[in-house]
């Protein structure tokens, strides 16, 4: 299987979210057109930086053969502790489920790993609500470490 991993292009908003569809399949409705065309927007130019290496918000996608069968968003978060080296957080990390088990998966936390390297991140976080086996031993493969630190989620409360 010949799987290129890049970033997501202009052009793939539609194919993005077809594969959002199985990262959590019971999700609010996404809002009206115009708002996902503004986050989008939002998200690919990200301040217009002078390149994509230079980006904050990086969405990584696997191809393979034009269709995207898995992708993941890494934010380079600046910092000014630890000797003001950024940090990193990779979210919504999904691989379509006819190609897990694969490699897919691996290859692309690679690809986000290495990108958060690059920006001299000195650590990158990930939290997955998905607590089976499977995934958590899919993380730690691919590089994290579980117990190093304690992570909390709050959600605003509904009325």
């Amino acid at each position: 299987m010949d799987i290129s991993i890049r970033s997501v292009q202009q052009d793939e908003l539609s194919a993005l979210l077809d594969l959002y569809k199985h990262l959590n399949p019971t999700d609010a409705p996404l809002p009206d057109a115009s708002t996902i065309e503004k986050i989008w927007n939002e998200i690919l130019s990200d301040g217009v930086p002078p390149s994509v290496a230079d980006r904050k918000i990086n969405c990584f996608v696997a191809d393979w053969e034009g269709n995207l069968i898995a992708s993941c968003i890494l934010v380079i978060v600046p910092n000014l502790t630890r000797g003001a080296r950024p940090y990193g957080l990779i979210e919504n990390v999904i691989t379509h489920p006819d190609y897990r088990r694969q490699g897919v998966g691996k290859s692309l936390m690679h690809h986000a790993l290495q990108s958060a390297w690059s920006h001299n991140c000195y650590k990158v976080m990930l939290l997955s609500g998905r607590q089976t086996k499977e995934v958590l031993q899919f993380y730690e493969k691919t590089g994290f470490k579980k117990c190093i630190k304690t992570g909390f989620v709050a959600t605003p409360i509904s009325h």
